[in-house]
């Protein structure tokens, strides 16, 4: 987990560096006993779809690899070539895949500035336009992430708000929910209420930043929007021939209280280190901490000595901005370590 002797710990720079919950294995391990017939026919996959629609509703799922892939194949099965999806400009589908949605969905980004990651109706609405203008991209759809970028949370209320105003305007909602367990756990609600309820349309469910060794779902909550989407996911490289080990993943994840105890467990940890930090004369949080992130600002000399012994990211460089990543294998004694190197770095 610390890398090799010597090597700054790598324990805060990702939720994706955490190993696979031991649970996880023993289910992949369960899994491999005996033959199953492959591509998504197995009982691992029909029991994930009982379950999903248990927590969803009438929804169509399907298994995929990564998020990325998930967000890719889900936003080219809903869109025409010359549509458009409205995100936040920090959005992981603008940022962090590398121009996938624009190569493979074949999708132009219309990317909105935010305060703090969150699209609001105001800035979802400004841009609403050139609709039937052939000049002009046809917004499809507006996307985005919970919990966001930047570590902070949609209420229901706020996906609702979105959901209506994309709904008015004849857009889908899609939802990248690589953390949507986070951002449900630090509101005591249900994945219903964040997402079914609220009117999202398309959802990437992510497992991986929670315990899994690399399994997500997109879904769909009106089962038409489904209806090509078997091909989109097989042409967008995430069908897995042996399905079985992704679901099972899922299953275990999602069939009983295993998310709520990583994502609360995580979002805890991000907790216990935000109010550390803020209590650091010469730190301040950059945003709040509402799941399992925290953003703080450091003098860059603070940061370099700090990357002596930890490896995290700079979020903005010229701002001075980090962030620290927590997850389910964080530990008390991990975030008050790192607490206690903060304020030995800035008291130099």
């Amino acid at each position: 987990m610390n890398g090799a002797a010597g090597a700054p710990l790598t324990l805060f720079a990702s939720d994706n560096y955490a190993g696979a919950h031991p649970a996880v294995l023993e289910a992949i391990a369960a899994a491999n006993e005996g033959w199953a017939q492959a591509y998504g026919d197995d009982e691992w996959t029909a029991r994930l779809r009982l379950r999903l629609r248990e927590l969803f509703g009438d929804v169509e799922i399907f298994p995929v690899f990564n998020g990325t892939g998930g967000n890719v194949t889900a936003l080219s099965a809903v869109l025409r070539p010359y549509e458009a999806v409205i995100c936040p400009e920090t959005a992981h589908i603008n940022v962090d895949e590398c121009g996938a949605p624009e190569r493979i969905a074949g999708a132009k980004l219309v990317d909105v500035p935010t305060p703090d990651g969150k699209l609001t109706p105001e800035l979802l609405r400004s841009r609403l336009t050139g609709f039937g203008d052939q000049h002009h991209v046809q917004a499809k759809v507006a996307s985005i992430s919970q919990s966001t970028e930047l570590g902070t949370v949609y209420t229901p209320e706020e996906v609702a708000a979105l959901a209506g105003i994309a709904h008015e305007a004849g857009l889908l909602l899609q939802m990248d929910g690589a953390r949507l367990v986070n951002a449900a756990e630090a509101l005591g609600l249900e994945l219903r209420e964040l997402t079914t309820e609220c009117g999202v349309d398309v959802l990437t469910l992510g497992g991986t930043k929670s315990g899994l060794l690399g399994a997500e779902a997109v879904v769909f909550f009106r089962p038409e929007l489904a209806a090509d989407y078997l091909y989109a996911r097989k042409q967008g490289t995430q069908l897995a021939s042996k399905m079985r080990f992704i679901s099972a993943q899922l299953l275990c994840l999602l069939d009983g209280d295993l998310w709520r105890e990583t994502a609360g467990h995580a979002n805890a940890m991000a907790r216990r280190l935000g109010k550390a930090v803020a209590a650091t004369p010469g730190v301040a949080l950059a945003y709040p901490v509402q799941a399992n992130a925290v953003f703080a600002s450091l003098p860059a000399a603070v940061i370099k000595r700090l990357h002596e012994r930890y490896h995290f990211y700079i979020w903005d460089e010229e701002a001075g901005v980090v962030r620290w990543m927590c997850a389910w294998q964080t530990t008390p004694a991990d975030v008050d370590a790192l607490a206690t190197a903060i304020r030995e770095a800035t008291a130099r």
